[in-house]
Parts: structure tokens; sequence; C-alpha cells
């Protein structure tokens, strides 16, 4: 599933065709993905201006000037595809992904500047929704989130406040939503491999200066995984194919047997199922 910087690459190759757009035409080509469409989903949409989009935690987020906000979640197949007068192009284009299939072309959005958008999803594990732009932090999808972790509320106070007492290991803690936004299996095992700390520890036992320096590391993964996405976009133009889980710079991620790449570490990544999902880690360099 992608994670929340796949998520911001797809909203910054889609909002040059989008944002302050008014959409033309709306086409839904069939009731339901995930979940049903919300009822009047094309005629809410359609004539309705895109503000400016934004992201929150997995979401794209696009206001309209009727006061509604498309809410937008990619679940494990979706990818968008932008057709332009200079060419055909898919944001954030993933390195697992396969070439859409117009079977799978669910959603349309057409502008009045000629843009087209198509949401293809083979499996409809995404999703879309309309939600009331002034009640959009009380519903159940986003009631409870916790902060953006590249926001100034994710710091160290925070993390020890969430930590604290806690026997679970901090990657359970940092895959829950309601402590920070956002994060998946694949960023939290590169994070935890940067600051040198034990996933397996309990998080309650992490001293305040430990977890200073992987709120650092958080920031340091996702911001870096930003910059190799968006290095690929030139203004909406898109993905080189290579794109996608920032999977030539990995850590520890899916290195199991090779060597810990930790300055002055001699150990070897090693993987654990924890919670149903691989944890890649170094047991020599992450122990505390």
């Amino acid at each position: 599933m992608p994670e929340l910087p796949e998520v911001e690459t797809v909203r910054r190759g889609l909002a040059p065709v989008l944002d302050g757009q008014r959409l033309t035409r709306v086409e839904a080509r069939r009731p339901d993905l995930r979940f049903p469409f919300p009822e009047d989903f094309v005629q809410r949409l359609a004539g309705a201006r895109i503000e400016t989009l934004s992201r929150r935690a997995k979401y794209v987020l696009a206001p309209t000037d009727r006061g509604d906000t498309l809410v937008m979640h990619l679940g494990m197949s979706g990818r968008f595809e932008i057709a332009r007068p200079e060419g055909t192009v898919r944001p954030g284009q993933f390195v697992y992904a396969a070439d859409p299939d117009p079977r799978h072309a669910h959603v349309v959005f057409e502008t009045e500047a000629g843009g087209r958008v198509t949401y293809y999803d083979p499996r409809r594990f995404g999703y879309m929704g309309l939600i009331s732009t002034e009640t959009l932090a009380d519903h159940p999808w986003f009631a409870g989130m916790g902060p953006e972790p590249l926001s100034d509320a994710f710091d160290v106070a925070h993390l020890a406040r969430a930590f604290e007492g806690r026997k679970q290991g901090p990657k359970t803690l940092l895959l829950d939503q309601r402590i920070v936004a956002g994060l998946g299996n694949i960023y939290v095992c590169e994070a935890l491999h940067m600051a040198r700390i034990s996933p397996f520890r309990p998080a309650g036992k992490i001293s305040r200066a430990r977890l200073k320096g992987l709120v650092e590391a958080i920031g340091q993964v996702l911001t870096a995984a930003i910059a190799a996405g968006g290095s690929t976009l030139r203004d909406y133009a898109a993905a080189d194919g290579a794109l996608g889980y920032f999977q030539h710079s990995f850590r520890a991620y899916g290195r199991e047997g090779a060597p810990c790449p930790n300055p002055g570490c001699a150990g070897t990544i090693l993987r654990q199922v924890q919670a149903g999902r691989s944890t890649f880690y170094c047991p020599v360099c992450q122990k505390g």
C-alpha cells in the first residue's frame, strides 16, 4: 500500500492539472470502489471548482467551492493517469505498478482547461468520499488521527507522551494512526534503523534523548523519500518508471542478509514477522 511519501508525490503530480480548475465532466463508471460512491457524487462534483489539493495522512484532499472536500485513498492498487495535449503521465508511478487496463478505469475527471484525470484500480481497495469541508476533521476517517509526522506537532514531547508506560515495541506504536498519521511499515523500519532503535524494545523504556533522534530520523527518511519522488516530476510531467517506495535507497527494508549500512556497524540485516508484518532490522546496532 502506498505510504505517505508516495501519496504526497501523487498529490504533487495532480496539483498542476487540478488546482484551481473547474470540473466540466465527472464520470463514475461503477457504483462503488471499496465503498459505494456518495449519493449524487457526479452531480455534486460536476461544475465545481477544485481549490488547492492537500494531503492528510494517506489521503489526497480536494476541497471545492461548493463546501465539499473530495477525499481520495489509493488503497493497494489505485493509480491516476493524466491526459494533457502534451501527453499522458502517471503521477506516482510505483515500482510494482502494472500498466493501466481500460477495464479498471473507474472514475474520470475532466477540467475546463482540457485536462483529463482517470483513476484506475484493479483490486478496488481504494475509495473516494465527499465530505463537508467544515466537518472534515470530525469524520470517522479523520477523527482521532494523530499529527502529521512532518509537522511541528510531531515532536519529542508528543512521542514521549504516546510511549509512556507502553510495553509494545516502537514499530507497532508508530503504525497506530492515532499516534502519528500516515506512517507505514516501510518507512517505520527505515526510521528505526537510522535511529538505531530496536523495533522490539518496550516503547516506554526508550529514553527521551533517543526519542528525539527517532523524531529526527522519521523526518529525514520521509523528506528524502518525498524529494526522490518529487525530483522525477517536471511541472506536471511525471514518473521515470523507477519512482515509488524510495527503493534504490532503502537502508533496511527488504535487505535481509545484507550488511548493515550504519557507519561502524558490522551487523547483518535480519527479517522477523511482527504483528503480521515483516520487520527488517540490525540486531547489532538496534539493541536499545
